[in-house]
C-alpha cells in the first residue's frame, strides 16, 4: 500500500520537531550557568537552538534528498522543464524566516529586560569615590604623607618632600588620576549598563565593587570596607554590583559562567548586576583586544557561600592592617630593607633607588599580579 505524501510529510515533521526539541536542550555547548541571570539567558540560546536545528535538518534533508530523487540518469540527455517561478513557495519561504527573525528578537529583548539591560533612565547618581577605585599602591602612598604628626618641627614636611620626590611613589599616586575620576558626574560619564531586574529596579545591591581593568589586569574594590585584591569574592544568593570603568584602553568584563559581558571604557562608568547562585572558582577574562598580553589578562572570582564570605572579608581587613602598619614603619625609616636579588639575604635601600615594580613587588605578590603584568601597568 503507497503511503500519501501528506502522512510522510506529517512523520518527516514530528520526527524533526522533536529531534531539534532534543538537541536544543541537550547540545551541551555552555558551561555550568553560575548566576540566577545565566538561566534566562540558556533560555534565549536553548530557543535559537531549537530553531536552528530545525531548519537546519529541513534544508540538509531536502538537498540530500534532492541529489538522490533529481540526480541524472544514465543516458538521459535531455533537458529538465522549465520553471519559471512558483510565487506561492517565495512567500512561503521568505514568510518564514521573518516571523522567525521577529520572534527571536522580541524574545532577545524579553530577555535583554529581564536581566536588567534595558533602562533608558539609567544613570549614576554619583560618580565612584575617588578613594575606592584608587589602585592599591595610592592608599600605601597616601599612608606616607599621613602619619602621625611629629615633635620635630618640619619632619613630616621632610618625608612628604622626600616621598614627592621618589619616582616610585609618585607614580603610584598619579594612578588616582585615572580618567573617570575626573569626570563630574552627568550625563556622558556613565555608558550603558546591564542593572538590576524589574523585581529589583531602584534598589541598592547587597554588595558593591568597583572594577578597574588596566593592562594587563583587574583590580577589585570593595567601597564599603576598602578591600583592594586582585581577586573578587561575592556570595551567594546576595546581588552584586559591579561599577567599572579602564584605566587605559578599552577592556571587557565576560565571565561565561555568569553569561554577563561589559566593557570597561576608559573616562565612562559601566555596571554590571548578577545574583551568583553556585560556588566555584570562575576566570574572568577580558574580552576587548587590549594589547599583546591580552590573553593573560584574567582574575579569578570566588563565589562561596556567605559565611566563607565573611571570613574572606575579615581576612583580608587583618591583611590590610599589616600592610599599612609596615607602611608606617617604612615611612619612619630612612632605608627599607628588600630580600636580595639572587638569595635569601636582605639588603638596605633608599626607596629613591627603587623602580616602580620593585617598589610595589612586597604589596602585589598576594593578589595575583605577575611580575610581567607589573611591569606592564607602568610602563
Amino acid at each position: 500500500m503507497k503511503i500519501p505524501s501528506s502522512i510522510w510529510t506529517l512523520l518527516i515533521g514530528i520526527v524533526l520537531t522533536l529531534a531539534s526539541l532534543w538537541y536544543g536542550q541537550n547540545h551541551g555547548l555552555l558551561p555550568a550557568a553560575a548566576t540566577d541571570e545565566a538561566v534566562l539567558v540558556d533560555g534565549l540560546f536553548n530557543a535559537m537552538m531549537i530553531v536552528s536545528t530545525g531548519i537546519f535538518l529541513i534544508v540538509e534533508g531536502v538537498l540530500i534528498y534532492s541529489a538522490f530523487k533529481y540526480r541524472r540518469r544514465a543516458g538521459d540527455n535531455e533537458d529538465g522543464p522549465p520553471v519559471e517561478g512558483n510565487i506561492p513557495l517565495e512567500i512561503l519561504w521568505t514568510a518564514i524566516p521573518a516571523i522567525i527573525v521577529i520572534g527571536i528578537s522580541v524574545y532577545s529583548f524579553d530577555v535583554y529586560n529581564e536581566i536588567g539591560g534595558f533602562d533608558p533612565h539609567a544613570i549614576h547618581e554619583a560618580p565612584m569615590n575617588q578613594e575606592s577605585m584608587a589602585m592599591p599602591g595610592s592608599a600605601m602612598a597616601a599612608t606616607l604623607n599621613d602619619t602621625p604628626p611629629s615633635t620635630e618641627p618640619n619632619l613630616n614636611q621632610e618625608k612628604s618632600d622626600e616621598a614627592m620626590q621618589d619616582p616610585a611613589t609618585a607614580e603610584v599616586r598619579n594612578a588616582d588620576q585615572i580618567p573617570q575620576l575626573r569626570n563630574a558626574p552627568g550625563v556622558g560619564s556613565v555608558a550603558p549598563t546591564i542593572g538590576g531586574t524589574p523585581d529589583k529596579a531602584g534598589k541598592p545591591a547587597g554588595l558593591q565593587v568597583n572594577v578597574t581593568g588596566l593592562q594587563y589586569a583587574w583590580l577589585f574594590t570593595y567601597p564599603e570596607t576598602g578591600i583592594t585584591t586582585g581577586e573578587m569574592h561575592v556570595p551567594i544568593g546576595r546581588e552584586v554590583e559591579i561599577n567599572m570603568t579602564a584605566n587605559d584602553v578599552i577592556h571587557a568584563f565576560w565571565v561565561p559562567e555568569f553569561r554577563l559581558k561589559q566593557d570597561a571604557i576608559p573616562g565612562r562608568q559601566s555596571e554590571i548586576r548578577f545574583t551568583p547562585k553556585k560556588a566555584g572558582d570562575y576566570t574572568l577574562i577580558c574580552a576587548e583586544l587590549c594589547g599583546p598580553y591580552h590573553g593573560a589578562m584574567r582574575a579569578t572570582v570566588v563565589v562561596e557561600p556567605e559565611e566563607a564570605f565573611d571570613k574572606w572579608v575579615q581576612e583580608q581587613l587583618v591583611a590590610s592592617k599589616e600592610t599599612l602598619n609596615q607602611a608606617v614603619a617604612v615611612s619612619e625609616s630612612p632605608s627599607w630593607r628588600f630580600p636580595a636579588m639572587g638569595n635569601s639575604r636582605t639588603r638596605r635601600v633608599n626607596p629613591a633607588d627603587l623602580s616602580p615594580n620593585e617598589f610595589l613587588a612586597p604589596y602585589t605578590k598576594d593578589m595575583g599580579i605577575q611580575p610581567e603584568i607589573l611591569h606592564q601597568v607602568h610602563k
